[in-house]
């Protein structure tokens, strides 16, 4: 977890959730983006700042340093990188937040995967603490980001252990600023999330496990009942 979501709407929805104009320098885009199946290793729009103010730039979902010589990573743990070897220098200079509209999980049921659609009951846009090897302006294979993930609680936990840290709009701007401390960092990690019970979630197609599937069918509910 979290292995894929959907990135559909707007920018101008996204951003409207988050910051006014003046805060940031990205280009009106009355275009959704119309991405229902977003996986690893794909160019993701990252919300970053630089120089107290706001970009959007395509950065790929997945890092690893040079000396790590495994498959790269697409999640950190909360519990742990604000102090890991390899997270520590991306918690400290390279926090940043991944737009979403919903995620997906995948529940072991009668011995077959099946995957679940799971968003804000309110419908708002999901805003998930992120970090990576900045400055994020290059878009080549130097750098790179991870979504922070945080332990599942209430009935987000029947679906799967982990989730992504989602962070409330007045949480998300802390955590962005370049001000903003590693310690106070942690501390809206721990204080500024959105709440399981803010959240729900329903059945979809199967078909969402190939990464190759798009389109709006892949976040319909389906009917499971015999």
């Amino acid at each position: 977890m979290c292995g894929r979501f959907t990135q559909y709407n707007t920018r101008e929805e996204y951003l409207s959730w988050l910051a006014d104009e003046s805060e940031r320098d990205i280009p009106y885009d009355p275009e959704p983006l119309g991405r229902y199946n977003v996986a690893p290793g794909t160019k993701v729009l990252l919300l970053n700042e630089r120089d107290n103010i706001l970009h959007l730039d395509p950065v790929v979902w997945s890092f690893a340093p040079a000396w790590w010589g495994k498959q790269p990573l697409i999640n950190a743990r909360v519990e742990t990188a604000a102090t890991s070897r390899m997270f520590k220098p991306l918690w400290t200079h390279g926090r940043a937040i991944v737009f979403a509209d919903a995620w997906y999980e995948w529940k072991n049921e009668g011995g077959t995967k099946q995957p679940y659609l799971i968003y804000r009951e309110d419908r708002h846009p999901l805003l998930f603490a992120a970090i990576g090897h900045p400055p994020f302006e290059r878009g080549d294979e130097h750098e790179g980001f991870v979504i922070v993930t945080a332990a599942a609680d209430k009935g987000l936990i029947d679906i799967h252990d982990r989730r992504p840290l989602t962070l409330t709009p007045s949480a998300a701007r802390r955590w962005l600023r370049q001000e903003t401390t590693s310690q106070e960092a942690e501390e809206i990690a721990r204080e500024g999330s959105v709440t399981a019970d803010e959240f729900t979630w329903h059945t979809v197609t199967r078909a969402v496990g190939n990464v190759k599937n798009q389109g709006a069918g892949l976040i319909e509910p389906i009917d499971k009942s015999p």
